[in-house]
């Protein structure tokens, strides 16, 4: 027997546009004209996979155990589940974690502020869900820092969170910020989110993660597609 899913498209009004005029660097990124859509072919949608991020190389879900001391800063546990738009779990899919330190701070030659750099702490990592779609890693909690979009402009403390389903071209980017922070109403990119939906992108703490003596715990779902969709960069 044979079963055939209805194809939804994806809740555009879930993610913020291309353009926005207080982002100032989508001025020179956005696209001038209507986004072509291109259906997707058997090579899209199957490969090159990368089969639980084997390609990639082992997880590393605990970003404070990849140096030979402990990183400065909060520890945290962040975990949830990875679903479809029909509350199904997906399994099996990679999610690369990238983050500055608990100053604030990226390990890039880029990032020149007078922040420390914790020689103790890379801010990356990679998890990969389990049958379940549940995933989890160990951190510390970001640093806000300044960005220099307007005068006297930080950015929140967030996480950016990769993920990777059947192939690379399934490729989806989001940022994951912390409940009660009051920088995200001051923040143009989370604010480019429409209202409706930025709650999606905000972790809530949750005491049955957290570690006694060791971590605080953040509970965080992300839903791929369909009206509860978690905002997704363009």
């Amino acid at each position: 027997m044979t079963f055939t899913e209805e194809y939804r498209r994806e809740d555009e009004a879930a993610h913020p546009p291309h353009f926005s005029e207080a982002y100032a660097s989508t001025a020179l990124r956005s696209p001038r004209q209507p986004l072509v859509r291109l259906p997707h072919t058997l090579t899209e949608a199957s490969g090159p996979a990368q089969g639980g991020g084997r390609l990639l190389g082992p997880a590393m879900a605990d970003l404070t155990r990849q140096h030979r001391g402990e990183p400065v800063g909060q520890r945290i546990v962040v975990a949830g589940r990875v679903l479809d738009e029909d509350g199904r779990p997906v399994p099996d899919t990679l999610i690369e974690i990238w983050q500055a330190n608990a100053a604030g701070r990226y390990i890039h030659a880029r990032d020149q502020w007078n922040a420390p750099i914790d020689p103790n702490f890379t801010g990356m990592g990679r998890v990969v869900t389990d049958e379940a779609g549940r995933y989890g890693f160990t951190s510390v909690r970001p640093g806000a820092y300044p960005w220099g979009n307007h005068h006297n402009a930080w950015r929140p403390a967030h996480i950016h969170l990769s993920l990777l389903g059947p192939a690379f071209a399934t490729r989806l980017v989001t940022q994951m910020y912390f409940d009660g922070d009051p920088l995200i109403a001051l923040d143009p990119i989370a604010q480019a989110v429409p209202a409706g939906a930025r709650d999606r992108l905000v972790a809530r703490f949750d005491l049955s993660l957290t570690e006694p003596s060791h971590a605080l715990g953040y509970a965080f779902d992300i839903v791929l597609r369909g009206r509860a969709a978690t905002p997704m960069e363009p």
